[in-house]
C-alpha cells in the first residue's frame, strides 16, 4: 500500500516555473509508474504526466509537452513534476497517483491510480 503526498505549488507569474514534489510512504513505490494530474474547479481530473517504474519513458499530455518534465528518485521514494513557462490555463491543484492497475493500456486513465494525496494548487497570474 503506497500512500502520497504532493507540494511544491504556489502563485506564479505566467512564465515562471515551480518544481512540484510526490513523495511516497510505503516500500513498493518504486514498483509502479507515477502519473500527474491536475484539477481546476468545476472540471474533470486531467492526465499531466506518467513515467515508468524505472524512470525512462516519460509520457505527458500535448498541453504541457515541452514545458513539464516528470522525473523520480527511487531512492527518496519522490517523483517530481518540474513545470516551465507557466500559463494562466495551467492552474490547478496537482495530484500525484501510482498505478497499481496495469490493465490500462495508456497512463491518462485516473482510474488506473491509487494513493492519491491532498494535492498541492498551483496559480498561475497572468
Amino acid at each position: 500500500h503506497v500512500q502520497l503526498a504532493e507540494s511544491g505549488g504556489g502563485l506564479v507569474q505566467a512564465g515562471g516555473s515551480l518544481r512540484l514534489s510526490c513523495e511516497a510512504s510505503g516500500r513498493t513505490f518504486s514498483n509502479y509508474a507515477v502519473g500527474w494530474f491536475r484539477q481546476a474547479p468545476g472540471k474533470e481530473r486531467e492526465y499531466v504526466a506518467a513515467i515508468d517504474w524505472s524512470g525512462s519513458n516519460p509520457d505527458y499530455a500535448d498541453s504541457v509537452k515541452g514545458r513539464f518534465t516528470i522525473s523520480r528518485d527511487n531512492a527518496k521514494n519522490t517523483a517530481y513534476l518540474q513545470m516551465n513557462s507557466l500559463k494562466p490555463e495551467d492552474t490547478a491543484n496537482y495530484y500525484c497517483g501510482v498505478m497499481t492497475r496495469g490493465y490500462y493500456s495508456t497512463y491518462d486513465a485516473h482510474q488506473a491510480y491509487d494513493g492519491w494525496g491532498p494535492g498541492t494548487q498551483v496559480t498561475v497570474s497572468s
